[in-house]
């Protein structure tokens, strides 16, 4: 592997611009970038390293053998991959590439969880795939491991987690919450260890929106800017369906009871009106 090989890891919940940026830079001279790289490896591998129930080592060396060679046989200069699955394997990620970089994106998280209970359905957190996962957790030498589609691996609270007891209860629409509100207390966490210049976080309302913001993005890549991306960013590329789904006042309650805090962390005022989405 090149000495200079630069790596970059782009963040986030979903939803929120991993694959709008793969879309942009994807054929870039200097770039391979991936979008969710071996996805039915990795995600299973954020899961479980967030739960805990395997160590370190072992997670690092999964790791290893998945994007090690990946970066080593590509011919760019540099390697990204979009994923917001990575966002639970930053440590593992850092251990093995001590020079890499992540880029967090944020995005208001009323349209994260909106998106995600609307459009994908039961690719996230029904209720058969979420008891499946959460059972074998709490019995892993009675219950058989869960596949690795994707539907499986989407992070329950660990033991002693201020939701664990709850979340056994919740709803999908209260899963769905929990995920958006946990993966940015954990970017947010990791940001105040490491640093802006190993955490670069970007709200995706302000690249849209402010050129100069996109701009820094660019400058944290290290990659020569160019106005045609700015152009890209105007219109919604990863829509499964055009339609811009609003949570119901009940959901409004559920949501921000449960994602209060953290909106609040990342700058989201509950009393401004969530943006539209224009198709």
């Amino acid at each position: 592997m090149k000495k200079d090989k630069k790596i970059f890891f782009i963040i986030g919940s979903g939803r929120s611009g991993t694959r709008t940026f793969y879309k942009m830079l994807a054929g870039h001279e200097r770039v391979e970038i991936h979008h969710e790289y071996l996805c039915t490896h990795v995600q299973p591998l954020g899961v479980l390293n967030y739960l805990g129930v395997v160590s370190p080592e072992k997670i690092k060396e999964q790791l290893k053998n998945i994007y090690l060679p990946a970066v080593s046989y590509s011919s760019k200069d540099i390697f990204i991959d979009s994923s917001n699955k990575l966002t639970w394997l930053i440590e593992p990620l850092i251990d093995i590439f001590p020079n890499a970089k992540f880029l967090a994106i944020a995005r208001d998280g009323r349209k994260v969880v909106s998106s995600f209970y609307h459009k994908l359905k039961d690719e996230i957190y029904d209720d058969k795939s979420t008891k499946i996962l959460f059972d074998w957790y709490v019995n892993p030498d009675k219950k058989l491991m869960p596949p690795p589609e994707k539907k499986y691996w989407w992070n329950v609270p660990y033991k002693g987690h201020p939701l664990y007891d709850k979340f056994q209860k919740f709803s999908r629409f209260e899963r769905i919450c929990y995920h958006w509100q946990e993966a940015y207390r954990v970017i947010l966490q990791k940001l105040s260890e490491l640093g802006e210049n190993k955490i670069f976080l970007v709200k995706l309302e302000d690249i849209v929106s402010s050129e100069d913001s996109l701009k820094r993005v660019f400058n944290f890549f290290e990659i020569d800017y160019n106005p045609v991306y700015f152009q890209f960013l105007k219109t919604p590329k990863n829509v499964f369906f055009p339609f811009d789904f609003k949570l119901t006042p009940e959901q409004e309650e559920i949501f921000w009871k449960l994602c209060g805090e953290i909106m609040e962390k990342l700058g989201y005022e509950r009393t401004k009106k969530q943006y539209e989405v224009k198709y």
